[in-house]
């Protein structure tokens, strides 16, 4: 599968594009939200998201039928940052499954700001 090509299509909000990377009995789990979704939800959900999307895919890992990507997605704005962990299965070269962890961008708790632990990645 085209990992690359699939977060190009997610990030340009391509309904048609994106649809093609899912086997269509696939399922899409956000569990930060408590959120199933069904191909074409998630779909509806990705693209009727306000605003155009960028994003670079900082990590990928690939076990059997399993992908795993470390992805920052922004608005091209750079108004806000999100990561998202995505475990996407595969069967086929399609998404069968894909569970993803979306965390909003930010700070070190205060807390530990005041301890002095910690150094910056970037």
């Amino acid at each position: 599968m085209n990992i690359k090509g699939f977060w190009k299509a997610v990030l340009a909000q391509d309904e048609k594009e994106i649809k093609k990377f899912f086997h269509e009995k696939a399922y899409i789990n956000w569990h930060c939200t408590n959120e199933h979704f069904t191909v074409d939800e998630f779909i509806i959900a990705n693209c009727e998201y306000p605003g155009d999307w960028d994003g670079i895919v900082e990590r990928v890992e690939v076990m059997g039928d399993l992908v795993i990507t470390a992805t920052l997605v922004y608005p091209k704005d750079r108004s806000a940052a999100f990561h998202v962990t995505s475990f996407i299965k595969t069967e086929n070269d399609k998404i069968i499954s894909m569970d993803e962890y979306w965390t909003e961008d930010g700070d070190a708790p205060q807390w530990r700001i005041d301890k002095h632990i910690g150094t910056s990645i970037k």
